[in-house]
């Protein structure tokens, strides 16, 4: 199989991409969270889905992307398509944290899943699932093998929920949190006060 290709986009779609290399074009299937550019030359990991009518290329920007959408394969009811839609409405920071705290309601925002298919992605996919594998993880947040989230005192949980209320995902409102100098009796409308500030 095609572990990844180096080469120019030579066309783009609104779900899809062409790489040429070595005179052949190659049309792939991206997720819509990166801008390409005629001309760009990229390196794109792929994964090849085969049927009895059809040969598809799914292209990523990184293996972090890569190795969640074979996992998301793995779901009952989850195809190509619609792992590609989850990793285009997410990043995947954002999709382990989605996941590990159930936030159906996070993953439900991609085009084409409804509530009960995030279920099954968080049911069937939350027992393999480590915050810790992600890059974007911020190391003050890690314990062992995962995420020190229990560790956090109440105050900067009641940030990081007032944060998600305000529309941030899971995984912005937690790194917000974490930059925050924490003080004796610091409250945590002060902790959410200093938090915005990261994210503007």
């Amino acid at each position: 199989m095609i572990a990844y290709i180096i080469g120019e986009i030579t066309d783009i779609t609104e779900d899809s991409v062409v790489i040429e290399t070595n005179g052949m074009g190659f049309n792939v299937f991206v997720t819509s969270g990166y801008q390409y550019s005629i001309g760009q030359n990229v390196k794109i990991y792929t994964y090849t889905n085969v049927k009895e009518d059809a040969f598809s290329l799914f292209g990523f920007e990184d293996k972090e992307q890569l190795v969640l959408f074979k996992m998301l394969l793995t779901v009952n009811g989850i195809g190509p398509k619609g792992a590609l839609a989850i990793l285009s409405c997410m990043s995947t920071t954002d999709l382990r944290f989605a996941i590990y705290h159930e936030d159906a309601g996070a993953i439900a925002k991609a085009n084409g899943i409804g509530k009960k298919t995030a279920e099954r992605v968080i049911l069937d996919l939350k027992d393999k699932i480590k915050l810790s594998d992600s890059p974007d993880m911020p190391s003050a947040l890690l314990k062992g093998n995962d995420v020190a989230l229990t560790g956090f005192d109440e105050q900067r949980r009641d940030a990081i929920e007032a944060l998600t209320a305000l529309g941030y995902s899971s995984g912005e409102a937690v790194k917000a949190v974490s930059k925050v100098e924490m003080t004796d009796g610091m409250t945590a409308d002060a902790i959410l006060k200093q938090s915005l500030k990261y994210l503007f």
